[in-house]
């Protein structure tokens, strides 16, 4: 038998996964990261047989180990946005030409019940990607991203996800002394860019992959 918070997740991540293939995203639902990883490598590369592939920053993307997977297989070019060894310049460059990827894979902030991608970015790069420039993406998201409705998500990454990534990162923000947004004018925000992406245009260019796990903020 199924531990009961695995099956009540199911449960949620099958209703979940309904919405979002009624908006017109591709979707699987698995138990685990490493389930996810598998997803992507055994069917998704088949299925769009990408050159080029990217991602935007994520801590979902980087628990199922995909950046190393991917960066192993001698027949894509990688576009890492992710080597914060190199000049900020030519960071900024690589997410730029990360828009005309063949597959990008990243995150999301949060997703609906009814199967919406709520996002929330400091370059935009990643929402950006997710709604168009990519011939391909997919997105990762945990159980926990599941919320009711827009509102529920926007106040989520604005009270959670977003102070918690600037913690992560040690930003200088009001939100890393208070826990929550103060909608602040400091030169190291990390929330500038809103992206509700209610369907998947065209239909079947975004491959989401719901997991039944507590993954990323």
């Amino acid at each position: 038998m199924l531990a009961p918070v695995q099956a009540y997740f199911e449960k949620r991540l099958a209703d979940t996964a309904k919405a979002l293939s009624d908006n017109h995203f591709l979707v699987h639902v698995v138990a685990d990261a490493e389930e996810a990883a598998q997803v992507v490598i055994g069917e998704v590369l088949p299925a769009t047989a990408p050159k080029v592939v990217s991602y935007g920053g994520s801590m979902t993307l980087a628990a199922t180990g995909l950046p190393v997977l991917l960066a192993a297989r001698p027949e894509l070019s990688i576009i890492n946005t992710m080597d914060h060894a190199i000049p900020a310049e030519e960071m900024y460059e690589r997410r730029r030409q990360a828009l005309l990827a063949d597959l990008f894979v990243t995150g999301s902030n949060a997703v609906t019940q009814d199967g919406k991608l709520v996002n929330l970015d400091m370059i935009g790069n990643r929402a950006c990607a997710i709604n168009f420039g990519p011939r391909h993406v997919v997105v990762l998201l945990g159980r926990n991203k599941i919320v009711p409705d827009v509102a529920t998500g926007m106040a989520r990454v604005k009270n959670y996800a977003a102070p918690v990534n600037a913690m992560r990162l040690s930003k200088n923000t009001p939100c890393v002394a208070t826990s929550h947004c103060q909608d602040c004018g400091s030169p190291q925000r990390i929330c500038n860019v809103w992206t509700i992406t209610e369907k998947c245009f065209p239909r079947g260019r975004v491959t989401v992959v719901l997991i039944n796990q507590d993954l990323g903020f």
